[in-house]
């Protein structure tokens, strides 16, 4: 391992990258990830940006639903005319956005 790599490697590690049980599909040589970005400290390639799996990105089932849901409501509040039925579904919309913002602060 060149010097240069070496120290890379190194900052890469203080500033919280970690080291990759796979090998450098080049050279099978240790590689450190940060960011979604690997360096092999063998030879120095950079394969593609890897993107890493967050919970964050995972949509939640029940988010969905009700997303659905008030899509669905209101497009019926703009058909309906009856003033009755236009407040029963202002409070069904009412009573998704509440949840969906419990959900938010999960």
């Amino acid at each position: 391992m060149s010097e240069e790599l070496r120290k890379e490697a190194a900052k890469m590690l203080l500033n919280g990258a970690t080291l990759l049980s796979e090998p450098c599909p080049y050279c099978k040589g240790v590689r450190v990830m940060k960011d979604g970005h690997a360096l092999c400290t063998k030879c120095g390639r950079k394969p593609e940006k890897k993107e890493i799996a967050s919970e964050e990105k995972k949509e939640n089932p029940l988010k969905v639903t009700l997303d659905k849901k008030l899509d669905n409501l209101s497009k019926e509040l703009e058909k309906e005319m009856d003033h009755d039925k236009q407040q029963s579904i202002l409070k069904s919309i009412n009573s998704i956005l509440e949840m969906l913002d419990k959900i938010k602060e999960k």
